[in-house]
């Protein structure tokens, strides 16, 4: 499996806005991977393909790029919590009783055509040359703050990354965190104290640095390490989760295991201020009142 047999960005578009409307109009990001997986039927090889070697996969970059896209388009907005919505225009595209539902595809692939045009106008305007073929996969991306930060988590060393985990854990309102870095202890890092209130409870963590998807044979394994000392779990990864893997997380009649991929690892670092250091650009925007030059 290559990233040459996944969809193109522009195939991800429609999906991934249907995904928001499935989800009520607004969603996180996982929350719109998770169903356009689902909807789309990826395998779990789909979804273990990564992008450039990781940490990332490509099905998660290309969405990243499409909600990128449809916000471009004027359908979808998202807040800096990093919740995606649909726009009025949104709303009323997949809401117009007059259009059937390819109908509404088709507009969706106009008004990505236009943008597309957009981006071509931009970018001859910037780089002042010659038009050249520029499709959505010619588009050239410089790597998020995100993906250079899993890239800066995967070149530490094991000890380290755990010690990073246990520092998080304890910003987030964990006590007596410890990391075990011991062998036998059947993939366990580490145990926190989690206060909530006035009530508290211990909770086994686990950090794996990973490229790629985290399959459910990997929550199995923690669970089973959790066994008779335990039932409150966090598994921390740098890559991402399969659907079953999230589905095992919660299997009835099992101690639930709490997940955090690369993604929302990502946020809580920024969260936290740990390594990550957010600075606020304040733009002018000078207007020229001519009215006050004429009465002069």
């Amino acid at each position: 499996m290559s990233a040459a047999d996944l969809p193109q960005y522009s195939e991800l578009i429609w999906p991934a806005l249907q995904a928001v409307a499935e989800l009520g109009g607004s969603a996180s990001i996982g929350e719109i991977v998770e169903t356009v997986i689902k909807r789309e039927a990826f395998t779990d090889a789909q979804q273990a393909v990564l992008h450039n070697n990781g940490p990332e996969t490509e099905l998660g970059y290309r969405l990243a790029w499409a909600r990128t896209y449809l916000k471009g388009m004027g359908l979808l907005a998202n807040s800096a919590r990093g919740v995606w919505a649909l726009t009025d225009e949104g709303t009323a595209l997949l809401t117009d009783p007059s259009a059937t539902d390819d109908q509404r595809r088709e507009k969706v692939k106009v008004l990505w055509s236009a943008h597309l045009g957009e981006l071509r106008r931009a970018r001859r305007a910037r780089l002042e040359q010659d038009d050249s073929d520029l499709g959505a996969a010619d588009v050239v991306h410089e790597p998020g703050w995100k993906e250079q930060l899993l890239d800066q988590l995967m070149s530490m060393r094991p000890d380290a990354f755990e010690r990073l985990a246990r520092r998080l854990l304890r910003e987030a309102d964990f006590d007596s965190v410890n990391v075990t870095g011991q062998s036998g202890d059947g993939g366990i890092d580490g145990l926190g104290v989690y206060r909530l209130g006035l009530v508290s409870f211990p909770v086994f963590f686990q950090c794996k640095r990973y490229r790629g998807s985290v399959s459910p044979s990997a929550v199995r394994d923690f669970r089973g390490a959790m066994a008779g000392r335990g039932d409150k779990g966090l598994l921390i990864t740098t890559g991402s989760f399969t659907a079953d893997a999230k589905k095992e997380a919660t299997r009835d009649g099992a101690p639930p295991i709490d997940l955090i991929d690369g993604d929302r690892l990502c946020e809580l670092l920024k969260r936290y201020e740990l390594g990550v250091t957010t600075v606020t650009r304040t733009v002018e925007d000078i207007r020229i009142d001519p009215a006050f030059f004429n009465e002069i």
